[in-house]
């Protein structure tokens, strides 16, 4: 039905349970944690204010703590570079917060791009647009394999070239030029090809990170889940609904083990009985 938004209504069983703000609390959360981390790295060039020198992918935190994304870090390894101290600290660093907070937490959390999407899925939803060409969600992984393969070959970090959170990123801040063919291409992919295309089944990014994840202590669980009325809302919600049936609908664990949950809390956010929770998978293990 043209106009019909499944995550709108989805979004809408939270809030007429538990008013606007409980409703959207951690989509609110996540919003200005994208839009802080964003500022935080165009501080600089804009601004003067050099919290954070760099980008998404390797990055020096005032100017002591060095940060590098531990995929652009794998790419450097086996496109033949001598791995150096302060970009293994800096690949060590986030690999380490990520085994905490949850590996693709970055997707939902920090991600720039995770808002070109995001917007691209409530623009697709307002149209009514159902064509949906399903992708296999292993294909990040052909991808990830891919980049790799490619930095091998050239040794170079190949994905660098078409990343496109390093291509917004100076797009922002200089100009994209060019450059704004490949975040529309996301675009465009997510709005009128596949649903949550990107970032659910083609970015190596998330998909390296989802590795990360697997381990992760920060957990979502369906704590509730007796009390579960088979409303649907968590599904619609939830940009990879595959990860919530084990700990909803099984008979083991409650907590959301895959790594390919983003820890976005939108189930928690949508469910009208307080189903879901975010938990440790430690304070779980040890009762």
């Amino acid at each position: 039905m043209k106009g019909f938004s499944f995550t709108a209504s989805a979004r809408a069983e939270g809030v007429a349970a538990k008013g606007w703000l409980r409703g959207h609390k951690w989509w609110l959360l996540r919003r200005a944690t994208q839009i802080a981390a964003l500022g935080v790295f165009m501080a600089g060039p804009l601004a003067g204010l050099w919290i954070v020198r760099g980008n998404f992918a390797s990055s020096e935190l005032l100017g002591v703590v060095p940060l590098a994304d531990p995929f652009m870090f794998a790419q450097s390894v086996v496109a033949g570079t001598a791995p150096i101290g302060v970009a293994m600290l800096g690949a060590g660093l986030i690999a380490l917060f990520y085994a905490l907070v949850g590996g693709r937490a970055y997707c939902g959390w920090i991600c720039p791009v995770n808002i070109v999407t995001d917007a691209a899925h409530w623009l697709r939803e307002k149209l009514g647009i159902t064509r949906d060409r399903k992708l296999d969600r292993r294909t990040r992984h052909w991808v990830l394999a891919g980049a790799l393969l490619a930095s091998l070959a050239t040794g170079t970090i190949a994905w660098e070239f078409v990343n496109p959170v390093s291509v917004l990123q100076r797009g922002l801040i200089f100009g994209l030029g060019a450059g704004w063919t490949i975040v529309a291409a996301v675009f465009l992919l997510d709005l009128l090809i596949t649903r949550r295309g990107w970032c659910g089944h083609l970015c190596p990014v998330g998909a390296f990170y989802g590795l990360i994840g697997r381990a992760s202590v920060t957990r979502v669980a369906a704590e509730r889940r007796g009390d579960c009325t088979n409303c649907g809302a968590c599904f619609n919600v939830c940009t990879e609904p595959h990860v919530i049936t084990p700990a909803l609908k099984g008979k083991g664990s409650t907590l959301i083990l895959s790594g390919d949950c983003v820890n976005c809390g939108s189930c928690i956010d949508a469910c009208p009985v307080d189903v879901f929770e975010m938990t440790s998978r430690l304070r779980r293990e040890a009762r």
